[in-house]
């Protein structure tokens, strides 16, 4: 299998395509299950709006992160590893909202071990609205030879 992307063909400032995702009930509850995050504002709607003063139940943090983790990764295809990833939560995303993840390269570099990288800002809006940013520092292949995921010890530095 040859890499989707190298660092030979992508450069700053190329978009990512947008995943767009209807999110319901059941996205919001199953990723608050999964990350077992039994807080009942992730999964009781009576809870969320009569207590804590939200318009519905919400995505919680995990939940967040797995969209930017799919996100990324079904950019880079099975060659790209995650280094690292930051991101500011500004707003709540509910049922019924229709969420957009959207990505532009910020940066790219290979490393002192020879690891190529790209730096990517990747946003989730609803209705326009930046919801959550993201920093991220995936590891791309260099060459059509390379494999970020065979780097062990010193030779993987995130």
């Amino acid at each position: 299998m040859i890499p989707l992307f190298t660092l030979s063909n992508i450069s700053v400032g190329d978009e990512l395509p947008d995943l767009v995702y209807e999110v319901t009930a059941t996205t919001v509850v199953l990723g608050a299950l999964a990350s077992r995050d039994w807080r009942p504002m992730h999964h009781d709607h009576d809870f969320a709006v009569n207590r804590n003063g939200t318009r519905d139940i919400f995505l919680n943090t995990p939940n967040q992160a797995a969209w930017f983790e799919r996100y990324v990764t079904d950019w880079t295809g099975p060659f790209g590893r995650l280094g690292r990833m930051k991101f500011r939560m500004k707003g709540s995303v509910f049922p019924n909202d229709t969420m957009t993840m959207s990505g532009v390269i910020e940066g790219t570099d290979i490393d002192g071990v020879g690891c190529g990288w790209a730096s990517l800002l990747v946003t989730l809006s609803v209705d326009d609205e930046v919801r959550t940013d993201c920093s991220v520092r995936v590891a791309i292949p260099c060459d059509v030879d390379d494999n970020p995921w065979l780097r062990r010890g010193d030779q993987w530095i995130p």
